[in-house]
C-alpha cells in the first residue's frame, strides 16, 4: 500500500550525517563505543535509513557509503574464527577499530562545537540581562533542547509498531494528505498550545495516516511554525509554536502552495 497519495516530498535538509546517527543509536542503545555490537547497531541503521527513505528525506551519499561500511564490518565479524585469524595476519586490528576511530574524534569536534554554542548563549544572557528583581520561590526553566532528525525518525517508528499489519481499518481507511495534516496540526495547537508527539499520533489506525502527518511534522520545522523539544536525551518530544515573524505565511495550506506542493 503507498503511504503518501499526494506524491509529497519532503525537501527538509537534514544537516546531520551518517556519524551523527551512530552516535545516536550508540547512545540510545547504551554500548561502550570501543565495543559496538556491530550486528545490532547495523541493523538499526539499517532500519532507519530504510525509513528516511520512505518519506523521501534528502539522504546524502554518505549515509550509503556508512551502510556498505556497516555490512562489510558484519560481514568480517561473522566470519570462523580460523578465517578471522588468517584475515587478521595482514591486517591485525579489530575490524571494528577504524570505524570506533572516526566514531571518537567526530564525538570529540561534535561535543567542542556544543560546548562553544552553550558558552556563546550563555554570554548572551549574561550581557542582555537587565537589572531584574528576582522573585523568590519561582521555579527554574527546564532546558529544553530541539530533538534531531534521529529523534523524530525514532517516534515515527514507534508509532508505526502500534499498527498492525493486516488491521482491517487501514484498508477501507480514507485517503490523507500532508497539507490536511499541517491545518490539523496548527489547529490542534491554538488550542492546546503543546503536544506531545505521541498525543498527535493517538488514535490513528492507518499507516498512511501516520506518515502523512510525521510529514506535516517535519514541514511546519522547516518552515519555521513549529519546534520539536525535548527535555533530556531521547524523553518525550513535544511540539509547540514558534513565535510568529512578520513575514510568516498566513495560513498552513499557503505555506505548502509556496512550497511547490499541491493539496
Amino acid at each position: 500500500m503507498e503511504l503518501i497519495k499526494d506524491d509529497y516530498k519532503v525537501m527538509l535538509e537534514v544537516f546531520e550525517g551518517p556519524l551523527d546517527l551512530l552516535l545516536y543509536l550508540i547512545k540510545k542503545d547504551e554500548v561502550d563505543i570501543y565495543d559496538i555490537p556491530i550486528g545490532r547497531i547495523t541493523d538499526q541503521y539499517m532500519e532507519y535509513l530504510q525509513l528516511m527513505k520512505v518519506l523521501d528525506l534528502n539522504i546524502a551519499g554518505d549515509f550509503l557509503v556508512m551502510s556498505a561500511t556497516l555490512m562489510l564490518i558484519k560481514s568480517r565479524m561473522l566470519l570462523p574464527v580460523e578465517e578471522r585469524k588468517e584475515m587478521d595476519e595482514e591486517d591485525e586490528e579489530d575490524p571494528r577499530w577504524d570505524l570506533v576511530r572516526q566514531l571518537v574524534e567526530y564525538k570529540k569536534f561534535k561535543d567542542a562545537a556544543d560546548h562553544l554554542e552553550d558558552l556563546e548563549l550563555h554570554m548572551e544572557n549574561v550581557f542582555a540581562r537587565e537589572s531584574e528583581h528576582v522573585e523568590l520561590g519561582a521555579p527554574p526553566e527546564v532546558d529544553l533542547r530541539d530533538a534531531s532528525i534521529f529523534d523524530l525518525i525514532s517516534s515515527l517508528n514507534e508509532a508505526l509498531g502500534r499498527v498492525q499489519e493486516e488491521d482491517l481499518q487501514e484498508i477501507f481507511a480514507e485517503e490523507y494528505t500532508v497539507g490536511q495534516k499541517v491545518t490539523y496540526i496548527i489547529e490542534n495547537l491554538k488550542v492546546a498550545k503543546r503536544l506531545s508527539i505521541s498525543d498527535i499520533f493517538t488514535g490513528m489506525v492507518s499507516r498512511q495516516e501516520i506518515v502523512c502527518t510525521f510529514l506535516a511534522v517535519l514541514e511546519l520545522i522547516k518552515l519555521n511554525r513549529i519546534a520539536a523539544v525535548q527535555d533530556d536525551h531521547f524523553g518525550e518530544i513535544v511540539v509547540e509554536p514558534r513565535e510568529p515573524e512578520k513575514t510568516e505565511i498566513e495560513s498552513p495550506e499557503e505555506a505548502l502552495v509556496v512550497e511547490g506542493e499541491l493539496l
